[in-house]
């Protein structure tokens, strides 16, 4: 009788499929949890953005949830220099986002305001490196299905389409009853875990015949 062995590299693949899975399966889950988790806990109004969600019942969830992404994006070892520092900034921008809350809407200190300042400074540093994960190495990076390549790209425009509309809105205070900050915010979650749910084989696009 033989019992199959396991080689190192093989467990190696396994281990980077993994950490691109639980990186795409909280980006895509964090919104609904957020969202869904504080209207049956709460009630009340939705917040204004997923960062808003610090202030609510849910912030342990979301503190966890983005310091979990910030440690997997650190342990993440790519395939050169350009993509592990990518990951490293990454995760920094994640773990920093989650530990420096954005501005309360009430009771406002100086602290407060810093933190506020440097939440969106982590938040833009965490979803540029992301876009810049789906437009520029992602589609780059060895034998893949057809089509992934198209995904990526398609998530890359997505984070970044998004982090201008949040500027925009925030900067012309258009729409606020709409709370686009948080749909918008939402959906640059929801496209980074696609990328990195198909990154690790668990969505594969189909090709076309």
């Amino acid at each position: 009788m033989t019992t199959a062995t396991t080689s190192p590299q093989t467990t190696l693949v396994h281990s980077y499929l993994f950490l691109r899975r639980a990186i795409g399966l909280i980006g895509l889950a964090l919104p609904f949890v957020l969202i869904l988790g504080k209207q049956l806990a709460q009630g009340g109004d939705l917040a204004g953005s997923l960062s808003d969600y610090y202030y609510t019942g849910l912030r342990d969830v979301l503190v966890g949830a983005m310091c979990a992404v910030g440690v997997f994006l650190l342990a993440y070892y790519g395939h050169d220099r350009v993509d592990n520092l990518a990951s490293s900034v990454a995760g920094l921008g994640a773990i920093g986002l989650a530990l420096l809350p954005t501005t309360p809407d009430h009771d406002v200190t100086a602290w407060d305001r810093t933190s506020g300042v440097l939440h969106w400074v982590f938040a833009a540093v965490f979803f540029l490196s992301l876009a810049y994960f789906c437009l520029r190495l992602f589609p780059h990076d060895g034998e893949q299905p057809p089509g992934t390549g198209v995904v990526y790209r398609v998530c890359g425009v997505v984070i970044l389409a998004c982090l201008v509309l949040i500027a925009v809105t925030k900067a012309f205070g258009l729409l606020p009853a709409l709370l686009p900050a948080l749909w918008l915010e939402s959906v640059a979650v929801w496209a980074f875990g696609v990328a990195w749910l198909v990154k690790g084989q668990t969505l594969e696009p189909k090709s076309v015949r």
